[in-house]
């Protein structure tokens, strides 16, 4: 009787799976468990990367949906500069799971969220997503005013899509001692002012990672029964980090935990899976060829060969079918649910073809909140 590893495809092997293959012809990486059409209802949130994501699949016209889409007539510039379009609502980027447990909750129970704002120059900042506004709203009630739009927004994507895409970013963080909210940059950077009295980071582990998930997906579950979870890891690394150690190290660290309970939800939880983006851009056997000369950005080519391996890797799993519907074979329809009653609204389409690049230039990798923290390195402070 032949032992196991004889029968093993060649994929199973280094030898014949990577280092025998030129890294663009390394394919097969994904399993996916379910099916993604062109119609199927799709919101994403995240961090940086996950801005990506979100464009590609505009630009191929996927049904990736906008259900905070802002006030009509703003320019494409506007919508960014206000991080309208950026994600499926105007939360700003989510790093943490924490962070998405916190939006979730506020969003599909009666929790409400702290009452905290932060001030600079007289306008005022929220805590939870201070990048949103641009030079800050004009009053608290403004500010609570629009956080409330945002958790509607929330709501109605989560019961309302097929498939969440998330992409988790960092582990660190920084907390409010007394209130143990999560804030989305640490107090003193974007706005607010740090007090050590006040203020705490934190660098979550691995359990508090996985339940912090675990307990977003089952609010997530709860609000739609038929919701599908697809987590990816942000190849990003950190801009900055508080926690002692070397920055590379603490990048290694972070993306190492958050990789590790995407795979432990997918091996536990049927309908949660998770896309090696983090891989296809940080694994040696591309030698760095996905990164920009800081070794930071993701350069265009390395998120279109990210997004043509998530399409190639669908075809294959479910026999072509996507192929088929977008040449007429199969009638287009719906992949896990028909529509809600009340549909959300859709991506805008129709945007102009700058809107929709699936890259981040430098300027705009600057509407990420931790982004800002690299305004405090050293070479920086007096320049």
């Amino acid at each position: 009787m032949p032992h196991p590893y004889e029968t093993l495809p060649e994929d199973r092997f280094w030898r014949t799976g990577v280092a025998e293959r030129e890294a663009l012809d390394i394919t097969g990486l994904w399993k996916p468990k379910h099916e993604i059409r062109r119609r199927t209802r799709i919101v994403t949130a995240g961090s940086c990367f996950a801005q990506h994501f979100a464009k590609a699949l505009v630009a191929r016209r996927y049904r990736w949906l906008d259900y905070e889409p802002g006030p009509a007539g703003l320019t494409p510039e506007q919508r960014k500069d206000y991080h309208y379009g950026t994600f499926s609502f105007r939360t700003g980027n989510i790093y943490t799971p924490r962070m998405l447990l916190q939006w979730l909750t506020w969003a599909l129970t009666e929790a409400a969220p702290p009452e905290e704002v932060w001030e600079k120059d007289g306008r005022f900042y929220d805590p939870f997503r201070p990048g949103v506004e641009p030079g800050g709203f004009a009053t608290a009630e403004e500010l609570h005013a629009s956080r409330q739009d945002t958790l509607r927004a929330i709501a109605e994507a989560v019961r309302g899509s097929h498939v969440f895409v998330f992409t988790m970013g960092l582990t660190e963080a920084w907390v409010n001692k007394a209130t143990g909210v999560e804030y989305a940059v640490c107090p003193g950077t974007v706005a607010g002012t740090f007090d050590a009295e006040t203020h705490q980071f934190v660098n979550h582990g691995f359990g508090a990672l996985m339940g912090d998930m675990t307990a977003a997906l089952r609010l997530m579950f709860r609000a739609n029964r038929r919701l599908i979870v697809l987590l990816t890891v942000s190849p990003v690394p950190l801009t900055a980090t508080a926690s002692g150690q070397h920055v590379l190290t603490a990048t290694s660290h972070s993306k190492s935990m958050l990789r590790a309970v995407a795979s432990e939800l997918t091996q536990t939880q049927v309908r949660v899976d998770y896309f090696p983006s983090y891989e296809i851009i940080t694994h040696p056997a591309y030698r760095g060829r996905f990164f920009a000369a800081n070794l930071r950005s993701v350069l265009p080519e390395g998120v279109d060969h990210v997004m043509s391996q998530f399409f190639r890797d669908q075809a294959a799993a479910f026999d072509g079918a996507e192929v088929a519907q977008q040449s007429g074979a199969i009638p287009p329809e719906d992949a896990l649910m028909p529509d809600p009653p009340s549909p959300a609204p859709l991506a805008p389409e129709g945007l102009p073809e700058e809107a929709v690049e699936p890259e981040l230039s430098e300027a705009e990798e600057l509407r990420c909140e931790e982004e800002i923290l690299a305004a405090f390195a050293p070479d920086q402070r007096h320049g």
